[in-house]
């Protein structure tokens, strides 16, 4: 008997004086059902499946400065399974779709208006976070990755009338952040339906798809 051979694939680059080692999950789809983080169409919904945040609170424990609720708040984010994936795959009114990881809110869909040729609108006020997450970031807890995310890719960024402390969150790095899902309007309740079901019960359109040039405008 032969034994089966799979591939370990990707990588992460991380700074880090603690060695890390980390393992793969390799699975199988069809390619009918496979979504990209290309294909959002003008007119699109956008909707975020889990609050921003995560990347403030592990700055603010390392500083011994979380709380044992925000502790709780961060290892139950962290540890959701993005499983409405699967799901939210099969359905043709899901255009697009990505995690919102190391690049944060504005970095991964930005990677969706560039694959998409298209252009975001981010609400603001739509946009949930984790508890107590604004103090912490008015005490000075965040990570280096914020501005370094900013640097990167600012410049196709219109905040509007939002400062220094928007931008920090929307560019927060998230570990095992929420699921970013570009979906025809008609499609929202559907969408949220299959969070929900999962227990994603702060799953919520923040935004929406249009045409343009890519770049993301908050408002």
């Amino acid at each position: 008997m032969h034994a089966r051979r799979h591939p370990v694939a990707g990588g992460h680059s991380i700074d880090s004086v603690e060695p890390i080692y980390g393992l793969v999950a390799i699975g199988l789809v069809h390619p009918k059902n496979v979504k990209r983080n290309a294909g959002a169409r003008p007119g699109d919904k956008l909707i975020l499946g889990k609050p921003l945040g995560v990347g403030i609170y592990s700055a603010a424990l390392k500083k011994l400065a979380l709380d044992d609720p925000g502790y709780r708040a961060m290892i139950a984010c962290t540890t959701q399974l993005n499983t409405p994936g699967s799901q939210l795959g099969r359905l043709d009114s899901v255009h697009a779709m990505t995690d919102v990881t190391g690049f944060g809110l504005l970095g991964h869909l930005l990677e969706v208006c560039k694959g998409s040729k298209v252009g975001a609108t981010v609400h603001w006020d739509r946009v949930l976070l984790l508890p107590g997450v604004r103090e912490l970031l008015h005490q000075g807890h965040k990570t280096g990755a914020s501005g370094r995310n900013w640097a990167g890719y600012g410049r196709l960024v219109n905040l509007g009338r939002y400062g220094e402390m928007e931008q920090a969150l929307l560019t927060d790095p998230q570990t095992s952040g929420g699921l970013l899902v570009a979906c025809a309007p008609g499609a929202v309740e559907q969408v949220l339906a299959i969070f929900r079901a999962d227990g994603f019960e702060h799953a919520a359109v923040i935004g929406e798809i249009a045409a343009g040039e890519p770049g993301v405008k908050v408002v």
